[in-house]
């Protein structure tokens, strides 16, 4: 098989000398042998750039220099290189950043085992000025959603050079966010992307870069959301692209046909108690906030109680929700799944959002937000962050890895970024807790809906195993958010044949690829205490 040859392009202009240095001694020093480097100086101010380029190819005939007439800015420059390289693969390496030595090798490795790579992504970190690496991004396998968050992919990142010069190269209308436009463009046509999880590449943290602080360039938002919004149309999403709540995030504004119909079931037995401190039916304020932040849809509420729930909540639930509530009674005993799929059975909806009775909605055009994904065939469910009491997060995307399932972002308080702004981005999981969950019909139907086997414990876990077995994406949507108001001291029972359960369907799973574990226990500390999910899944084992 023939080795691939990376052009490594390389836009220059005006860095610390010494800092350049580095960066082309950690090409030079990497294990595969077989690249060209081009170094395209963007017309540097201090002279000695260019001397310096000029001596450093003189050492090494596979360092190519291209000196610019004039200035144009990073993605005239970058173009410049690429129309020089004669390689097979596009490797973009900064003035200032230091490639890992493995980094080539690694890539050449994985490319080698499958030629239909397009476009391959490492993990990596930051070093400051003293040499110190810190900030380590352990990143998620191909996301494509987060991909439209935020630039997720980053450094390293190696592209296929073919696909780069049919999209046309960089964008100078993009300057700012030309990387993640770039990534948009070759990414719509790659046909795999790769993730590597090794850190083999190293952002320098200077005090006026990206890598030192994620406002210090405020112009790359703006790039961003025009990137992000000519990717939408390129690829046919309806949506509109805005500016997340964290810098250098995207929010994805979906529409929806408000004749689409959403059905909201709710299993319930009519408990009460006391939120902010005032007693309340659980239900009730359930309901009342479905209605209050809904959103343009045709709803339905399909209100699944025990018999034992009080007369007088369910004429509190004709009240409020009038001809859009459907009270299905339940006379068996408790099973969380059975309870769904008999109000399945009732409703009408074309989709279908599975709620638990003790949530309050935060966020206003939430079904709105939740369902619209669900227009797109390969999404097949989307879920939302849910926020106890007290302000803390308990749920924002399920992680299935090391033999067990974890809430690995319980802990965090509500309005943190999390680790890589994981908490402000809408991305793939690998699932999300039936306390808010959204599905189309048909999905739930081909999936056989909730798992009746598993009465308490782990039913959401096996539905959500069932949606990505089927090909599926399952979605976190950071701005669909809602109280939970589920105590965070009860401990949850969980019993081996449970567990049994879940393995014997889907055996033993080691390693989540959307959510990696992190270093240096980046993901919160109370994150192993703090887990507490829908009455259809306890804490964690």
């Amino acid at each position: 098989m023939t080795t691939p040859l990376f052009s490594v392009v390389t836009p220059v202009y005006n860095p610390p000398i010494d800092m350049l240095r580095q960066m082309v001694d950690s090409v030079r020093r990497q294990a595969f042998r077989d690249w060209e480097l081009i170094l395209v100086d963007d017309v540097s101010p201090d002279p000695a750039v260019l001397v310096t380029l000029r001596e450093l190819a003189a050492e090494d005939d596979r360092i190519i220099v291209v000196a610019r007439e004039m200035n144009g800015g990073i993605s005239a420059a970058s173009n410049d290189g690429i129309a020089a390289a004669t390689g097979r693969f596009l490797v973009l390496v900064d003035h200032d950043d230091l490639l890992g030595h493995g980094a080539l090798a690694q890539v050449a490795q994985a490319i080698a085992a499958d030629d239909r790579i397009d476009y391959v992504y490492t993990d990596e970190d930051k070093v400051d000025l003293e040499g110190y690496h810190y900030d380590v991004f352990k990143k998620p396998d191909w996301s494509p959603e987060r991909l439209r968050s935020h630039m997720y992919l980053g450094h390293l990142s190696v592209m296929r050079l073919d696909i780069v010069r049919a999209v046309g190269g960089f964008d100078s209308a993009n300057d700012g966010s030309q990387d993640h436009d770039l990534a948009l463009k070759v990414t719509e046509r790659a046909r795999v992307v790769h993730h590597i999880p090794e850190v083999l590449y190293h952002w320098r943290a200077l005090p006026e870069s990206t890598a030192s602080s994620s406002g210090a360039k405020p112009y790359t938002w703006d790039a961003g959301v025009r990137a992000v919004g000519a990717h939408l149309e390129r690829v046919g999403i309806d949506a509109t692209a805005e500016r997340g709540d964290w810098p250098n995030t995207y929010r994805v504004r979906r529409a929806l046909d408000p004749a689409t119909s959403v059905s909201v079931i709710i299993p319930t037995r009519g408990s009460s108690g006391v939120i902010h401190g005032v007693e309340r039916v659980f239900v009730v304020g359930a309901v009342r906030s479905v209605i209050e932040h809904a959103g343009d849809v045709d709803l339905e509420i399909v209100v699944v109680y025990d018999l034992t729930t009080p007369e007088t909540v369910l004429d509190l639930l004709r009240k409020i929700a009038g001809d859009r509530l459907t009270l299905v009674p339940f006379d068996r005993p408790f099973n969380y799944g059975e309870k769904c799929n008999v109000g399945f059975v009732e409703s009408r909806g074309d989709m279908i959002v599975l709620l638990n009775d003790d949530v309050e909605v935060i966020s206003d055009g939430f079904l709105v937000e939740l369902v619209a994904p669900l227009r797109q065939q390969d999404v097949g469910m989307t879920g939302a962050q849910l926020v106890y009491e007290d302000g803390l997060i308990q749920h924002a995307g399920h992680r299935y890895a090391n033999r067990g399932f974890s809430h690995p972002m319980a802990g965090y308080r509500f309005g943190e970024p999390g680790p890589s702004a994981a908490l402000k981005v809408d991305r793939e999981v690998s699932g999300v807790t039936a306390a808010c969950a959204a599905l189309r019909r048909d999905t739930y139907a081909s999936i056989g809906g909730v798992t009746e086997a598993l009465p308490l414990n782990f039913n959401d876990v096996d539905l959500s195993l069932k949606v990505s077995n089927a090909g599926l994406r399952i979605l976190y949507l950071a701005r669909v958010q809602l109280f939970h108001y589920e105590s965070k001291t009860r401990l949850a029972v969980v019993h081996e044949w449970e567990l049994n359960t879940v393995r014997a369907r889907w055996g033993v799973i080691y390693r989540d690829p959307f959510l990696p574990e992190h270093p240096d226990d980046a993901y919160h500390p109370y994150a192993s205490m703090r887990t507490r999910s829908s009455s259809s899944t306890p804490d964690w084992v």
